[in-house]
């Protein structure tokens, strides 16, 4: 759980979160939205929505073990040889926005525009790029305690090339392995900010994760099943998140389990080509992604494709010499279900560092 905040505190974050979200609303709406399902038999599955403001070009690839990489191109970046077969998911070509590996853990980034990532005292270390930092932690990292203890030492300085006509990339992360065990990390002004806990739920954007929690209890005191908040906010969609993934069935029936993500996701995503009159910086739900950690499969959810598809990672050959493989998702308006077998030998992405 996250650390414990007394009711004075959480009256005070709650404030300050509403003040910072009101004004973060009337400005922009980017964003995405985590979900994690914890249903019967083991079953986990890691659901969350991507939203911008016009289409992320977003391919699949799958890596295997054995890879050598570097963090960034910089003199002294970090550098590692990877444990672990992976899947992710890189956006325009450069960046790596989310993945899975073979041991379970998922890791997912979001926006989260109050993310400071250097001070003073970070500057000298070795530079570590937003487009490798998930491969770094999911290349060695088999449980989210392993990715805490490496992150908590903090011995890179992080940052990332602008996108999209000057975007900063200022993100968070959930990280979840398949016993449940869960963190998110955030950067406040270079200093990283661990919270630990067992099946942490819900991710969405800004305020920062203590203060996204102050304004959710006050709605769990409301009672969601009588009230809840409406909008495409970030707090809100936390809200109804975490709400209805508290008050669906627990199946360990994959399919199933994938359906009620998916549905959960449905409640808290931005309907297609959104807009509000006057603000030009609403976001719409472009894709959406599910992982299933205990069965490893990794599904993805274009909004505009009819159906769902998915890889799976059992079947992917992640020995270490093994080549490559890509799933062209510009290709997939015709896809569903298992589409491992679509996937072809690939150069490594190249990242925009």
């Amino acid at each position: 759980m996250h650390p414990p905040i007394s009711t004075v505190m959480k009256a005070k974050l709650f404030a300050m979160a509403l003040a910072l979200t009101t004004l973060l609303g009337a400005q922009h709406a980017e964003g995405c939205s985590r979900v994690l399902y914890v249903g019967s038999d083991s079953l986990r599955i890691v659901g969350r929505s991507l939203d911008w403001k016009t289409p992320i070009p977003t391919n699949i690839y799958v890596y295997p073990r054995g890879i050598k990489k570097a963090g960034n191109s910089l003199p002294g970046s970090v550098e590692w040889t990877s444990k672990y077969g992976s899947v992710y998911a890189v956006s325009y070509e450069g960046g790596i926005t989310e993945g899975m590996n073979e041991k379970g853990l998922v890791v997912n980034g979001l926006f989260c525009k109050g993310t400071v990532y250097v001070n003073d005292s970070t500057r000298n270390r070795p530079p570590m790029s937003l487009a490798m930092f998930p491969a770094w932690i999911l290349d060695l990292c088999g449980t989210t305690d392993e990715a805490v203890a490496m992150l908590a030492r903090q011995n890179f300085n992080i940052s990332g090339a602008t996108f999209d006509e000057g975007t900063s990339s200022t993100l968070h992360w959930g990280i979840t392995d398949p016993s449940g065990k869960s963190a998110v990390v955030e950067f406040d002004h270079g200093t990283i900010k661990i919270y630990q806990g067992q099946d942490m739920r819900v991710l969405t954007n800004d305020p920062n994760y203590p203060e996204m929690n102050a304004i959710n209890d006050y709605w769990v005191k409301k009672g969601g099943s009588h009230t809840l908040p409406g909008t495409v906010s970030s707090p809100d969609r936390y809200v109804r998140a975490d709400f209805f993934d508290r008050n669906v069935e627990k199946t360990g029936d994959a399919d199933l389990g994938v359906a009620i993500t998916r549905s959960i996701l449905f409640n808290v995503s931005v309907p297609y080509t959104y807009t509000i009159q006057g603000d030009g910086n609403i976001s719409s739900t472009q894709w959406r992604s599910f992982s299933n950690i205990r069965d490893r499969l990794y599904y993805f959810d274009v909004v505009t494709n009819p159906g769902l598809f998915y890889i799976d990672l059992k079947k992917c050959d992640l020995r270490p010499g093994a080549p490559v493989m890509k799933l062209d998702v510009s290709k997939s308006k015709d896809y569903i279900g298992d589409v491992t077998h679509k996937m072809f030998k690939s150069k490594p992405f190249t990242p925009m560092y």
